[in-house]
């Protein structure tokens, strides 16, 4: 007789971070609370400040009842009853749509704060809200946005030497991940190398197999300039760095193919040849999954010792308190960051 999996309420929670407390973090993440049981989401606990929480639910005219936590271990015991909350209070009140760089620290102490409760196994994954990096690095951030700040959390925590976080974009149709980040587009080509084309292949292989359970990863790569190149007409980067890349993963014994013209990668056809896009910059990689799943698409952290998502969306402060925020990417956050806690769980033989 097989061993049943223990109830979500059994298991340590999920760890939700309250973001911006004066965008659309809170809205999305009361109404996900309320849409717990349909969705058949598992327990999670909001660190944050429980007066904002409370506010903005007067303010959507939500009849929700909020726990306040001493001890993480009870969130699953108040779940279905109250929104359990570690309460990390903001210094200044917060006002909907209107960030306030004084709050700052209390974003970033609800992501420290989170992330150390899933380093001691009290909770099982991170599952961060948007924040708005002009606002924190006005109170002091120095890191250009939440990746590569959960790297530099992942080594002051769980002790991970150069640490290389890896943004995933998922979704039902497309998981996707951007080469490059959060840099101008004039500097894409000179950041390109055949060492970081590999370094990140081999994280997205790595979290395909572990995290999504593909068996044999199919990674398809992109070129950077149009028509790939075209045969060095119009760019020579696939042929100098991009190729010889795809060539040394392939000796490796990876599947990849490449470099595709990214106009034609993403149709559905193009989608049913591969499990994941490496992508060369930003909007080549953010534009087709914000088509495609604009309200579900997931930010999935890979290439780090915890499990991270988020939803796949901003702050959003023109909406915030108005009721027009939509939950379900952080419904589906919720949903993959309990997905790949429960994969890398059974893969290691715990319970899930």
């Amino acid at each position: 007789m097989g061993t049943r999996a223990p109830a979500a309420s059994a298991l340590p929670p999920l760890a939700v971070s309250m973001g911006d407390p004066a965008g659309i973090g809170p809205d999305i993440t009361l109404a996900a609370w309320q849409a717990r049981r349909e969705q058949g989401l598992s327990p999670f606990v909001v660190f944050g400040d429980r007066d904002a929480l409370a506010a903005r639910a007067d303010a959507l005219g939500l009849d929700i009842e909020i726990g306040t936590l001493s001890d993480l271990g009870d969130a699953g015991a108040i779940f279905d009853a109250r929104l359990p909350v570690w309460p990390l209070p903001c210094a200044k009140p917060v006002i909907a749509g209107e960030p306030d760089p004084a709050n700052g620290q209390a974003v970033i102490d609800a992501i420290e704060t989170a992330t150390r409760a899933v380093r001691r196994g009290e909770a099982r994954a991170l599952v961060t809200n948007p924040i708005a990096k002009a606002v924190l690095m006005a109170a002091g951030f120095p890191h250009p946005g939440h990746t590569e700040f959960l790297g530099a959390l992942a080594e002051a925590h769980f002790g991970v030497q150069g640490a290389r976080p890896v943004m995933l974009l998922a979704s039902s149709d497309l998981k996707v991940v951007p080469l490059t980040v959060h840099i101008p587009l004039a500097r894409v080509p000179a950041a390109l190398s055949a060492e970081a084309i590999k370094a990140t292949a081999r994280i997205l292989h790595r979290a395909l197999i572990e995290d999504f359970a593909v068996p044999a990863p199919r990674i398809a790569v992109t070129g950077l300039n149009p028509h790939a190149g075209e045969d060095g007409k119009m760019g020579d980067e696939e042929a100098r760095i991009i190729a010889p890349a795809l060539a040394d993963l392939v000796r490796e014994g990876l599947i990849v193919t490449g470099p595709h013209p990214a106009d034609t990668l993403f149709h559905a056809a193009a989608r049913e040849t591969y499990d994941a896009v490496l992508a060369m910059y930003h909007d080549q990689a953010l534009i087709p999954i914000k088509t495609l799943a604009f309200d579900t698409g997931v930010n999935v952290t890979i290439g780090l010792p915890f499990v991270r998502t988020s939803p796949d969306h901003g702050t959003a402060f023109a909406i915030a308190g108005t009721g027009q925020a939509r939950a379900s990417s952080l419904i589906e956050a919720l949903k993959v960051a309990d997905a790949i806690a429960r994969c890398r769980a059974a893969r290691h033989g715990e319970p899930a």
